[in-house]
């Protein structure tokens, strides 16, 4: 039976003199590791001082801590010559992935077990060990890594260049100039756009074919069953492409917008990216979480009402989140868009992405009569403050992110030709 003995030296810290007593102490230290009696691990910036040493006895340093200029390495590849590791991951894989809480542990457990009996799905190293684990791949959803939004850069790949845009429609179609219609062109004429999916969750019958406009690209009309809000993030099998974009029936958005909110998504594919952006603060009087939509300086929501996001949130919202969540969005015709945040912050610990200055994204002129006024109703954003503690309680923190970052196109509000930009009808927005 072998015992392996672990011997752990506490080294100066950066900028902490190094006196003669330590200096002997650290070389003895290492004279312990010459000698073979056993291994020997250092905490410290100044670890270079020891790194001759570790080499003349054959060893191979392992270093878990970020920031260290090790000796020569101007000359010397020292990826070749030791091991070294990212000391944050130490917090992501595993910690906080799987050592966070109980709940996770058990969980954890379980799924390594059904690894193990469902052996053609089970997760790949990859999946466990990089960010943001397995406990968030559902394998269920596809054996490819590259069907993921977290994969593209290891695997060297870039997501489908274009998009499915679903949009939630509530109100019956009366009128050629209802803001739907509106919409539809415009975000056909997109040369991203691969096809336009209403999902009819109205409760008057479907129209006929007729009184939809005429597009480039196909049109599918799907007619809700139960008709609430979590079917707009069903994991439709209609949905071919990598980008969702979600949109509400009385959205406003030109083309160019749409083309400039997808091309951002690109180089974020893992993220929210999209116009209306909305904050969540904590209310130290009452001691529970708010929701606000005033216009800050940050921001931790983009509403689904005008966003794009890759498609496995659809199947993650659908199979990961608690029926009671779901039922609650439901029962309140609210909040659905709050709790995909919610899911991807948690998923991605990262915020959402804003584009543009633009804060209206509401067609003004809905009647009152329709359904999609309910931003008018003082209950609904009551309502939105209940479902983000209720959300909050059984995430078991808050995962919404702040941020001060928004995305502009090149040469936005500059001073130059007109003619050199890209996007130049965004500025007049």
């Amino acid at each position: 039976m072998s015992v392996l003995c672990l011997q752990f030296v506490l080294l100066p810290s950066s900028g902490q003199k190094i006196t003669s007593y330590s200096f002997n102490y650290i070389f003895g230290c290492c004279d312990c590791v010459c000698k073979g009696s056993c291994p020997t691990f250092f905490f410290s910036v100044s670890l270079c001082l020891c790194v001759c040493v570790l080499s003349q006895a054959a060893c191979v340093p392992v270093m878990l801590s970020n920031g260290w200029e090790l000796l020569f390495s101007e000359i010397i590849d020292w990826n070749t010559a030791a091991v070294i590791g990212d000391e944050r991951l130490l917090l992501q894989i595993p910690t906080t992935a799987y050592f966070s809480s109980v709940e996770k542990i058990v969980l954890t457990t379980l799924e390594i077990i059904q690894d193990r009996v469902l052996e053609h799905s089970s997760r790949s190293s990859l999946m466990w060990n990089s960010h943001p684990g397995g406990l968030f791949a559902l394998p269920q959803y596809s054996g490819y890594l590259g069907d993921f939004p977290f994969y593209y850069a290891t695997l060297g790949i870039k997501p489908y260049p274009k998009f499915t845009a679903v949009i939630h429609a509530v109100s019956p179609l009366v009128s050629q100039s209802q803001p739907i219609l509106k919409l539809l062109a415009a975000v056909a004429k997109s040369q991203y756009c691969a096809q336009i999916i209403v999902l009819w969750n109205c409760d008057k019958p479907l129209p006929a074919k007729h009184r939809w406009p005429a597009t480039s690209v196909p049109v599918i009309v799907i007619e809700g069953e139960n008709k609430v809000m979590s079917s707009r993030f069903l994991p439709y099998e209609t949905i071919v492409t990598d980008a969702v974009l979600s949109l509400d029936e009385d959205t406003v958005l030109t083309t160019t917008e749409v083309d400039f909110a997808f091309t951002v998504w690109q180089s974020f594919p893992e993220r929210i990216v999209g116009y209306p952006a909305r904050s969540h603060f904590w209310d130290s009087n009452k001691e529970r979480w708010g929701y606000t939509s005033k216009w800050t300086n940050d921001y931790s929501m983009v509403l689904t009402g005008a966003a794009i996001y890759h498609r496995y949130y659809h199947y993650l919202y659908t199979n990961y989140l608690p029926t009671s969540l779901k039922n609650m969005v439901d029962q309140l015709a609210n909040c659905e868009d709050i709790l995909m945040n919610f899911l991807v912050s948690a998923v991605t610990k990262l915020p959402p992405i804003k584009v543009t200055q633009k804060k209206q994204y509401k067609e003004t002129m809905m009647g009152q009569s329709s359904r999609a006024s309910r931003w008018a109703d003082p209950d609904h954003f009551a309502q939105r403050q209940t479902c983000m503690n209720k959300f909050a309680s059984w995430f078991g923190a808050m995962p919404l992110v702040h941020s001060q970052m928004r995305l502009d196109p090149v040469l936005f509000k500059d001073q130059v030709s007109i003619l050199r930009k890209k996007y130049r009808d965004i500025e007049r927005l």
